[in-house]
């Protein structure tokens, strides 16, 4: 059986980033992949910042009501796992064992605590495994899906 797959929030913000079109491309064609195989799993802080950040800190941004449009198709169409306080303690040794950001080690944590083995994301050394976690960068060339889906 193939694993679930968190992705991270800078992968939802690039497909509504209009000032990267090769990455919102990307970021779209990796998305729309991962929900037809429903092996796409996000977490509550992706969805956050998410939120944050394609209302506030894109060159173009999405006004409130659509940003809220875009959370509540994530929250029917995809799994979505809690930060709980396991997680943040979790969080918290990845910061004090592997010398993680924190927000970085939050989305370790999730993944780690509901034996989730891929995280999607810019923002790890891609190919690295941290405790059974592969990092995979969806926009590094050569990125495939195939055999994670």
């Amino acid at each position: 059986m193939k694993t679930s797959i968190l992705v991270d929030t800078n992968v939802l913000v690039y497909a509504y980033d209009r000032s990267e079109p090769a990455k919102q491309a990307r970021a779209f064609a990796v998305l729309e992949e991962l929900a037809a195989a429903k092996k796409g799993v996000l977490s509550s802080q992706v969805l956050s910042e998410f939120f944050v950040t394609v209302t506030r800190k894109i060159p173009a941004p999405l006004t409130v009501a659509q940003a809220n449009v875009r959370v509540q198709n994530y929250l029917r169409a995809w799994p979505v796992l809690d930060v709980t306080g396991l997680v943040v303690l979790e969080a918290i040794r990845g910061v004090r064992e592997h010398r993680l950001a924190y927000w970085d080690a939050q989305i370790w944590a999730v993944a780690r605590l509901n034996q989730i083995e891929v995280i999607l994301s810019e923002d790890f050394a891609a190919g690295s495994v941290l405790e059974g976690i592969r990092f995979l960068n969806p926009f590094a060339p050569g990125f495939d899906l195939t055999g994670l889906v």
